[in-house]
């Protein structure tokens, strides 16, 4: 396959910068790299252009850096919420992938990143925070908390479920408090029979005053 050298005057993920002189298919400067003006042919009056270009390239890096800065100080404060699909023991179908966390990036915050600049040390695989590295830029990494749901119903489990140890231990409690209270019972009787008594020989007294 005929090759060509070229001179980027672009960025171009994958093949290079701004002023760098590249060897490529020649059908590909040819049908692409050329007609959309993001090369040209390497030549004695387009080596001149090389000094403009490199400096059209600073600039372009310097404003990426510090963007990506201001980014990389935002997201360490943020929490990306994923939900995923679980089984009834709570285990997740399949992983959280680079993908998935830049879509909720973009829907969450509008925040358009990359997938390729989100590293995942070990697919997520549980639900709960887990800590993902972003590498932003060549010298810059910052970290995003990422917290997995499940969007599955939950089922509300009771307060308390009547087994029969705690029947027993109810059981026990009753009769413990059992004598107590026959003991207050029986206290409050004798309370109420002297005053039954004087109530009875008071009747007694106002009869015998209506026969006088």
């Amino acid at each position: 396959m005929a090759k060509t050298e070229v001179i980027l005057t672009h960025n171009i993920i994958g093949l290079g910068g701004e002023s760098d002189q590249v060897k490529v298919a020649a059908g590909f400067a040819r049908n692409y790299l050329l007609p959309q003006g993001l090369a040209i042919p390497l030549t004695g009056a387009n080596k001149r252009r090389i000094e403009s270009l490199k400096q059209r390239r600073a600039e372009r890096e310097a404003h990426e850096f510090n963007t990506m800065n201001e980014l990389a100080k935002g997201v360490s404060k943020l929490i990306c919420v994923v939900k995923v699909k679980t089984g009834e023991d709570g285990k997740m179908f399949g992983t959280v992938t680079p993908g998935m966390i830049a879509d909720e990036l973009k829907h969450q915050f509008e925040i358009t990143l990359d997938k390729k600049k989100i590293h995942l040390e070990a697919p997520i695989r549980a639900l709960g925070e887990h800590e993902v590295e972003l590498r932003l830029h060549a010298e810059l990494k910052s970290t995003l908390k990422v917290r997995v749901e499940s969007i599955n119903p939950t089922t509300a489990t009771p307060e308390a479920i009547a087994t029969p140890e705690a029947i027993a231990a109810a059981e026990a409690a009753t009769k413990a408090e059992r004598p107590h209270t026959e003991k207050r019972g029986r206290a409050a009787d004798a309370d109420k029979a002297p005053a039954a008594d004087a109530k009875a020989k008071g009747d007694k007294k106002s009869k015998g005053d209506k026969k006088a």
